[in-house]
């Protein structure tokens, strides 16, 4: 049982947080200058997350911090980093994103993305009773890196239109046990702000596009952020599977009375094919991680 385990956990790996940063090689911090915005480079993927922090959303009118899923981001990488080369013009650099829209957003930037030659690949909810409403479009392109960055650079301004980033402040006293919810689900996590948000890849799965690997920063990965406290907390999260897990991933969710809110793809294309669920449970901190658990031991069956 213990064997079986310990190989489960070393095929769904979680994403390291505290490993340096590498050079973030030059034409990446041109995409980002012709962003306008910051990004960290890892893992072969320059990632910018796109915080909604002009969101003040509530659940059932229960407000939530924007880090428990009411941020977008876009990310890009290239073949030829895998192989330890620089990054080049060349058309084999990949960009995935998923960005955060209010109804009134959806197909205004939708009109952006696709007049930029660039593809919206899904749209979808994450949540049930949210005001106000949000859904999630993912968007996808290959080319010349700087070109990608011109190309993404209208529909994220319009979908950032008017957010201020504030000056940090320090991180609250979560309430629960963060190392608790971690050594049931199997990974460490990391906090933002009153969220502890734990992410696992999917390093069993080879998924590649023109070369490029799409990894855990590139949208292929499976998470769970909670916030509240230890008796009265929230959990909501996205499982990424194969077709094979679906079925059984569902059931596991319902049997520990986790709510399945959303259940679709984010990429078009990919071999295989991956599918993505998303959830949502209220009570129990270290009851509602043994639920996201008992999805996460299906994985890699």
């Amino acid at each position: 049982m213990m064997l079986a385990l310990t190989l489960l956990l070393s095929s769904i790996v979680a994403i390291p947080q505290a490993a340096p940063a590498p050079p973030m090689p030059a034409p990446y911090q041109a995409a980002l200058t012709t962003l306008g915005r910051s990004g960290d480079f890892k893992d072969n993927v320059l990632k910018v997350n796109l915080g909604r922090s002009d969101l003040k959303v509530t659940i059932n009118g229960r407000p939530v911090p924007t880090p428990l899923g009411f941020g977008g981001w876009v990310a890009f990488t290239s073949g030829n980093l895998s192989s330890g080369a620089s990054a080049k013009e060349d058309g084999m650099n990949v960009m995935m994103g998923d960005l955060v829209l209010t109804e009134d957003q959806v197909n205004p930037v939708m009109s952006l993305v696709l007049d930029n030659g660039l593809e919206a690949t899904a749209l979808h909810n994450h949540f049930f009773w949210e005001s106000p409403r949000i859904f999630y479009m993912h968007v996808h392109g290959h080319g010349a890196l700087d070109d990608l960055a011109k190309k993404i650079k209208p529909a994220i301004d319009l979908m950032m239109k008017g957010v201020v980033a504030g000056p940090a402040s320090p991180a609250p006293a979560l309430g629960f046990d963060s190392a608790a919810l971690s050594k049931i689900i199997g990974a460490a996590g990391e906090q933002n702000g009153a969220v502890y948000k734990i992410t696992l890849g999917r390093a069993d799965l080879a998924v590649k596009e023109m070369g490029a690997t799409i990894n855990a920063r590139m949208g292929l990965n499976t998470w769970a952020a909670f916030t509240g406290t230890a008796d009265n907390a929230v959990v909501a999260g996205d499982v990424a599977m194969l077709a094979k897990e679906v079925t059984p991933v569902l059931t596991a969710m319902r049997k520990a009375g986790l709510s399945i809110v959303s259940l679709h793809h984010h990429m078009i294309g990919t071999e295989p094919d991956i599918y993505f669920l998303h959830y949502w449970g209220e009570g129990n901190a270290e009851t509602l991680a043994r639920g996201v658990r008992s999805a996460i031991d299906l994985l890699g069956k």
